[in-house]
């Protein structure tokens, strides 16, 4: 069983649904919070998460959860997201195989809406994450303490922490499973179905040309 970190920031709702689908799979969840105003806290608990507190930033809050989390198997989620079908097969068949202690696995990008145009967000991000190695944290991320350990874990950006880390473990290291993690598409639907794509990739692309993260952040929004 792995050890569960999600960070948060007034997650408090999407929280409540979360933690339940994670109860039986979780060697223990673990809180990593911001600094949130709203019910958070107290839904973690109430769920037995272990609660870790900290300045915001998804960065050092994922660092700190890491760091708390005493499992030898590590899963990054974050707290607008729930476990599609197979998720939890999916996620031991990679603990268990030959190498997957070698090598980090994301799941497939799914989201919570049936218009056409979040099947076209997803197709878009899956061949990103497939062809381009370049998955996001709202795919997951399922990795062993040794591994993690030995690429440095996450480093303390405020944007773009999840390309950082991927980076660093390079395509031969990195396995996409076949089992969705479903996002909210409350952005898509706030900022459009077009912009805010274009917007994740306009973002994406100058760090990539070497814009500092802490630089994006007012941009990413």
């Amino acid at each position: 069983m792995p050890s569960i970190v999600i960070p948060t920031l007034n997650a408090g709702e999407s929280l409540a649904r979360l933690l339940p689908c994670l109860a039986s799979q979780a060697g223990e969840i673990i809180v990593s919070d911001g600094g949130s105003m709203d019910d958070t806290r107290a839904i973690a608990l109430s769920h037995g998460a272990v609660l870790v507190e900290g300045p915001a930033g998804r960065g050092p809050q994922l660092a700190r959860g890491a760091a708390a989390a005493a499992g030898d198997w590590l899963l990054f989620l974050h707290a607008d997201l729930v476990p599609g079908d197979g998720w939890a097969d999916a996620m031991h068949a990679h603990i268990a195989g030959s190498d997957g202690v070698d090598r980090a696995a994301v799941f497939r990008f799914a989201l919570d809406d049936p218009a056409p145009q979040a099947r076209r967000v997803e197709r878009l991000a899956n061949w990103r994450g497939r062809r381009l190695a370049l998955p996001y944290g709202d795919q997951g991320l399922l990795i062993s303490r040794g591994l993690y350990d030995r690429i440095g874990g996450y480093r303390p950006l405020p944007l773009m922490e999840d390309v950082d880390i991927v980076r660093r473990l390079g395509r031969d290291c990195l396995v996409l499973l076949d089992a969705p993690l479903v996002s909210s598409a409350r952005r898509y639907r706030r900022d459009g179905w077009w912009a805010r794509p274009a917007r994740n990739l306009l973002c994406l692309s100058l760090y990539l040309a070497g814009v500092p993260a802490t630089a994006l952040r007012r941009l990413y929004g």
